[in-house]
């Protein structure tokens, strides 16, 4: 029997990392127990919360499964309700168990806090579970599956008009997934996207007052820039169902209000028998110890530690580790009566993401915004993930985040996402339009300026070498396709020339072109001088077609192109079987390889577009049409 039993309750940032690195420290020790506590199966990315109430990735991206992050250690995981904790007696009661302890880590969390704002328990929306995202991502799709056949404008408009009060991460981060999403609701159930309101709703007179005033007003330009409205010095004072009111008694109808407006600790900690600080967090000394209790350690948003008078450990993620790994530290320490080790917090900054576009940052001093601000959250998440669930969390991660992403809703847009990714496919495109540009230019300067070109021994020889070769494909008279009827035509010396060419070329798959492609190419080139301008216009091809294979441009037209004039010279007996690199590789650029890294991203939706409204006519919404 395990002498030394460790039971943590909840399976939060803090929960989890405590007990996954006493389960690797006490790994081989069979007198510690390790016990994880939660009433979900899964542990909630909560900074990524905002992704799923705004639809931006599928639900299951922000769980990560207690049983695959502690499949292999030894701790023990129990999903069930805390009902009792008895700090005196060390006994953890559940609905279905009861679990003594030797050292207890309480890291239950916390919880939305309404300020005593009459209605918004009942009539408004708070994002800090799973099931809250959900909530609001039901909801929020209902409201405009109602608007799309509503036909009061003012209805319709209450149902469309969004609210975010609070413009903290939460707030910021949940107005920012409503601004990219609304387009995406909007096209789906037919509604005009002109008549969506988006609100923040600020008490105080500036935003993200955990950011420096220069990165906050970049945010809030963005923000403005795109649609949300941000309404500062704006207190709340009453919430109903289909409206909310301010202090100066403005009242704005919505059936939509997403409280983020502040959080307290866990309500259920208040029974524990621990003494409590502000917000009803628990008071935790410098080894993040409860007051008053030896054997009991505080993690997380839950713990409340004054390292400036004032200011207790924030609530966000990178304290949520750090006072973890200080509960574990001071935990092994008991056991193996070392000295404790006194909490020190080193924060390394704040981002906060506006939609999955648009990102601004404080870390270490630099300031970041936009791409790499966005770049840096992406790393910090896969960084942790990494921690808690090596490369199969990362994996799942990269899925969501890029590989899978709708809307382009995305720092790098849509470029990395299909069911099944291009990004592989763009170096082969890149490959294969580079060897027809190749074969083009070689046709038009001949191969003998070629090999001058590459033979001069410098780069001042090799631009003077460039010319248009006797041997080029589009001199007058001068013959390269190899068919008896235009060798016969031509005079001695470009006979000569012509036969000379075609036994150069690689030993053809078919020895002799067959007698109906014959017949086809005899019509199409009776002589040879429809014979220079055909080969003219296979210049032109290889050369128009490598070019657009590299940027990416039409690239399924050109992917068959290609394929087409590989079964061409391997009919017309002058190609050899290095040339099915060619087509094969063709094949599998017809699967979208523009469309990642490639013009064909921008073009061709424009072109869609273009045609849908042609043959379709624009979309209007049913009430409008009815008007």
């Amino acid at each position: 029997m395990a002498q030394n039993k460790i039971v943590v309750l909840g399976a939060g940032y803090g929960g989890v990392r405590t007990a996954k690195k006493l389960a690797k420290k006490y790994k081989k020790n069979n007198d510690v127990e390790i016990t994880l506590i939660d009433k979900n199966p899964y542990h909630t990315l909560m900074t990524e919360l905002h992704e799923v109430a705004g639809g931006r990735v599928h639900p299951e991206s922000v769980q990560v499964e207690l049983c695959k992050i502690f499949g292999k250690t030894k701790v023990k995981v129990v999903t069930d309700y805390i009902e009792n904790v008895d700090t005196d007696k060390k006994v953890i009661k559940t609905t279905h168990g009861e679990y003594a302890y030797d050292y207890l880590v309480v890291g239950t969390g916390s919880e939305p806090a309404f300020f005593g704002v009459p209605g918004v328990k009942e009539n408004g929306f708070t994002l800090w579970s799973f099931e809250d995202a959900l909530k609001i991502r039901h909801h929020i799709e209902e409201m405009f599956e109602k608007a799309s056949l509503e036909r009061n404008e003012a209805k319709r408009k209450e149902m469309l008009t969004f609210i975010v009060a609070g413009s903290g991460f939460t707030g910021i981060e949940m107005a920012g997934e409503l601004l990219e999403w609304k387009t995406r609701l909007a096209r789906e159930y037919n509604v005009d996207e002109n008549e969506v309101t988006l609100k923040v709703v600020e008490a105080m007179g500036t935003i993200l007052n955990m950011l420096d005033r220069k990165q906050a007003d970049k945010a809030e330009k963005y923000m403005v820039k795109h649609g949300m409205e941000i309404l500062k010095n704006s207190p709340i004072v009453e919430v109903n169902e289909n409206n909310i009111k301010l202090k100066d008694g403005q009242i704005i109808n919505t059936r939509t209000l997403i409280w983020t407006c502040g959080i307290q600790a866990n309500q259920e900690a208040k029974e524990y028998g621990l003494d409590t600080a502000r917000a009803g967090r628990l008071q935790a000394n410098e080894y993040m110890q409860a007051v008053g209790k030896e054997d009991v350690f505080v993690v997380g948003d839950i713990a409340y530690f004054e390292e400036e008078e004032g200011k207790g450990t924030p609530q966000i993620v990178e304290a949520a580790v750090q006072t973890a790994d200080t509960v574990v530290k001071n935990i092994v320490a008991s056991i193996e009566k070392k000295e404790m080790q006194k909490f020190a917090g080193k924060y390394h900054g704040f981002m906060v993401s506006i939609g999955g576009r648009y990102c601004v940052a404080n870390l270490m001093g630099f300031k970041l915004s936009g791409f790499f601000a966005m770049i840096m959250k992406h790393l910090v998440n896969i960084h942790y993930l990494f921690e808690v669930n090596d490369v199969h969390a990362i994996y799942s991660y990269l899925q969501h985040e890029f590989f899978t992403m709708e809307d382009r809703r995305s720092v790098m847009r849509g470029h990395l996402s299909s069911k099944a990714n291009r990004l592989w496919l763009v170096p082969l495109r890149v490959f294969i339009g580079s060897l027809w540009l190749i074969e083009g230019i070689k046709k038009l300067i001949g191969e003998s300026v070629w090999e001058k070109m590459w033979d001069a021994g410098s780069i001042k020889g090799f631009f003077n070498a460039i010319t248009i070769g006797s041997d080029s494909w589009t001199k007058a008279g001068n013959v390269k396709m190899p068919f008896t009827w235009l060798q016969d035509a031509t005079s001695g010396a470009s006979a000569a020339a012509g036969a000379e060419t075609a036994t150069e070329w690689a030993k053809p798959i078919i020895s002799e072109v067959p007698g109906w492609y014959a017949a086809i190419m005899q019509f199409m080139m009776p002589n040879p001088e429809v014979a220079v301008w055909f080969q003219r216009i296979v210049v032109l091809m290889e050369i128009g077609m490598g070019l657009c294979l590299i940027a990416g441009l039409f690239t399924f037209i050109f992917s068959a192109v290609s394929a087409g004039m590989v079964v061409n010279f391997i009919l017309c007996a002058m190609a050899g079987w290095d040339i099915l690199w060619y087509f094969f590789g063709s094949i599998a650029l017809m699967g979208g390889a523009g469309r990642t890294f490639g013009l064909d991203y921008y073009i061709m939706p424009w072109i869609t577009r273009l045609a849908d409204n042609f043959w379709h006519g624009k979309k209007v919404p049913m009430y409008k049409k009815a008007q």
